[in-house]
């Protein structure tokens, strides 16, 4: 019996190429200057993650499943905000906070100011937004729902 391996179209086997092609240069463009820094970067962020920041969320959302009871369709209204909260946190949290400020205000000559209070103003966006939607859910489901019989 004789195995196919599918392989896409040559459109698809092109992009893919270059993809890796892309990959490749900037790869080797990262590690052109300090390669040891790098790579100590990605191994230190890929255990901090495995080991530290993995369990802590990990035991949030079992706590939040278990503290939602046996009807947790809502947990996601609170799962995706805070996801989306953390990650940004990660992402600015040299500039929230405020850490780097004075080399971040000498490359760009701007402060880092405010960094903080549009991080938490924009957490508050999302979990507001998430509250509005899981409440138009709630609402759209009672009416959706036949009286009960007296």
């Amino acid at each position: 019996m004789r195995v196919r391996i599918p392989l896409g179209s040559p459109l698809q086997l092109l992009l893919l190429v270059c993809s890796f092609a892309l990959a490749a240069y900037a790869g080797v463009r990262l590690l052109e200057g300090d390669w040891f820094g790098v790579t100590l970067w990605f191994v230190g962020a890929a255990l901090l993650h495995d080991l530290v920041l993995l369990p802590v969320y990990g035991t949030l959302d079992r706590g939040l499943v278990r503290a939602a009871g046996p009807r947790h369709e809502g947990v996601a209204y609170v799962r995706v905000p805070a996801a989306l909260s953390g990650l940004l946190l990660l992402v600015w949290f040299p500039l929230i906070s405020g850490r780097v400020a004075g080399r971040y205000a000498g490359v760009t000559g701007m402060s880092t100011d405010g960094y903080l209070a549009r991080w938490l103003l924009l957490t508050a966006a999302l979990f507001g937004g998430s509250a509005l939607l899981f409440v138009l859910r709630l609402r759209r489901a009672t009416k959706q729902r036949p009286p009960a019989a007296h």
